[in-house]
Parts: structure tokens; sequence; C-alpha cells
């Protein structure tokens, strides 16, 4: 059973680490993801120093038993981890990208896209189609990673990236269900409420534009919406996935980073893993930033394997899983 399908994992520095190899000989392994930044050495000495050095380890990477995909976080401005100052395309913030003429638009996104592809990187977590309905949310309107308070314009930003993403055969991974644009406190901090600024047509979009989106696949953050779980985050909460499922029953549902700081305080990474499995999400992502857990990673996808056996995780479910994970990879190749 391979179980490492059920997970996207980070590691430190610029060449893979020899747990990383173990895990894929053993379990498989879905995906790996990039950062640029270290938060344990607090400086940019992570997976990334040029274009040439990342190709190459893309290219390791893929090689790995199972051909992991390889995930970037490259939404543009502040959340980028391929920084023009090291070579790479230049891409602005989603909210002065929403204010460039639509030509200036298409060819941003041409060169951004056209490049991931040729570096070896298979799936973007973008767009954030978060609606900037609180300009003062720490972690998406204050930093620029909204397109606009307009919906219609986040949808139509959106249509232009997947596009630009069709046509460079990259996936694209929509963020963060079910829309965190309204929240007051940063999600890599606490639990975010957002039972009060979530609206309905916020919902909706991430529905609309999922299935046409290439790559078909979702980021669930781990916001509390409490009018559907008053206790669980969306990550946790078979309520609020089993919302999601309804209306998207074959897209590909990845979660926010599992290490962030709220399902720390509340469970810890193993525990928060198993229950977000259980509770219906297709992946586990695990940077291996917030924290450094590389040699917990192995551990946890056995007790995974064990729970299955058990019957503590319902096999079919993730056998499905493990299906929508190869499709993608398959469709990426």
């Amino acid at each position: 059973m391979s179980v490492g399908e059920l997970f996207i994992l980070g590691f430190y520095g610029k060449s893979i680490p020899p747990w990383l190899k173990e895990f894929a000989a053993r379990f498989g392994l879905g995906g790996v993801i990039l950062f640029d930044y270290s938060c344990q050495t607090r400086q940019y000495d992570n997976n990334i120093a040029s274009p040439a050095q990342v190709q190459s380890l893309c290219a390791e990477i893929s090689a790995l038993p199972s051909q992991p995909l390889v995930f970037i976080d490259q939404e543009g401005g502040l959340v980028r981890r391929l920084k023009d100052g090291l070579g790479f395309q230049p891409l602005p913030s989603a909210k002065d990208f929403n204010l460039l003429a639509p030509a200036d638009k298409q060819a941003i996104l041409a060169a951004s896209y056209g490049e991931l592809r040729r570096l070896g990187i298979r799936y973007n977590f973008a767009p954030a189609i978060d609606v900037d309905y609180n300009p003062d949310n720490p972690n998406i309107g204050r930093i620029k990673r909204s397109y606009s308070s307009d919906i219609d314009a986040v949808a139509a930003n959106a249509r232009l990236v997947d596009a630009a993403a069709r046509q460079a055969r990259i996936g694209l991974c929509l963020k963060h269900f079910p829309g965190i644009g309204g929240a007051l406190v940063d999600s890599h901090l606490a639990f975010m409420d957002i039972s009060d600024a979530l609206r309905p047509e916020q919902e909706e979009l991430f529905y609309t534009l999922a299935p046409d989106t290439h790559g078909d696949a979702v980021l669930v953050s781990h916001a509390i919406v409490r009018q559907w779980d008053a206790r669980l985050p969306m990550t946790l909460s078979p309520v609020g996935i089993g919302r999601l499922r309804r209306r998207l029953p074959e897209t590909l549902l990845i979660t926010d980073d599992m290490q962030m700081q709220g399902l720390q305080m509340a469970l810890g990474t193993r525990a928060a893993s198993l229950q977000a499995i259980a509770a219906g999400m297709d992946m586990i992502c695990i940077g291996n930033n917030l924290l450094d857990q590389e040699q917990e990673m192995a551990g946890l996808a056995a007790a995974v394997a064990d729970a299955m056996k058990e019957g503590s995780l319902d096999q079919a479910a993730v056998q499905q899983s493990i299906a929508r994970v190869r499709k993608r990879k398959l469709l990426l190749a």
C-alpha cells in the first residue's frame, strides 16, 4: 500500500536528504514542496539557489520511486519562492497584478509558468482566490495576496492564471478554502475563526472554478466555520470536507501546512495528520520548515498504514485519494 502518495513533504537543503529517499522507497511519495526561506536558520538558505540548481533538484526528486510531484508557492509578490534576484522570472503580488493591462498580465504569466515547467515544478499552490474582504488581514489583505475586493475581478484573474498554467502544463491548487480574506488573525499563529466573515459567494467561487482549473486541486485552510463544525478546523472536519466533497467529487483536496501553530497547540503533526486523512483529505502537506520533524515522517506514514490495517482509516477512501494523486501525476508528467 503506497501510503506515501498521501504526503507532500518539505526538507532542508539543496539536495535530497537520505531520509526522504528512504521514505519514497518504502512508502512511495505524493509530492515535495520547495522553500527558499528556512524558518529554522532564519535565512534564505533552504532549497533554492539558482535556476540551474532548482532544475537539477527537481529532476532528482521526480526520479525518486513513484515520481513525486514538485510543488511550490509562487503566487507573486511576498509569496514567491523563486525570486528575480536569483535569476527567476518576476511576478508581482496579486493586488498589483490586478492593476496591469491584460496584455501585460498574459506576458508575465506566460513567462512565469513556462519557467515552472522548464524547472521541473509540476504544481503551483496558486492562485489565492480569497476575496479582499478585510484589507487589514495580516495573512492576505495586508500583504497584497488577494487580487481584489471585487469577487468578479478575483475570478477573472484566476482564469487568466489557469490559461497560462494549462498552456505550460502546470497544475494549480486554488486556495484557501473556504476563503480566508475576511479573517482577523494569521493562520500560521492561531486557528482562524471565519464564521462571521465567510460569505456564501466566496465559498461558491471554489466550486465554480476548481473543476475547470488545470490540475483540479483545492488547498483547505485550518479555518473554523462554527456553523458547519463548532469544534474542528476545516482540515480536520468530516463535516466541512464532506460539504466540499459533495460539490467537488473528484477534486484533489490538499491541507494547508500541518505544522501551523493552531494545529500544533491542539494536536501536533502526527495526530492532526491522521485525523485529516480520516476526515477525507487527499494529501497532507508537511513543510518541515515551521518545525523540523524530518525524522518523524517515516513513523507517521507507518502509523497511517497501521490505521488502515486496523480499520480506523477507511481503506476504500484512502485508495480513492491515492488514485486522485496518481491521476495528477499522469496529467502533469
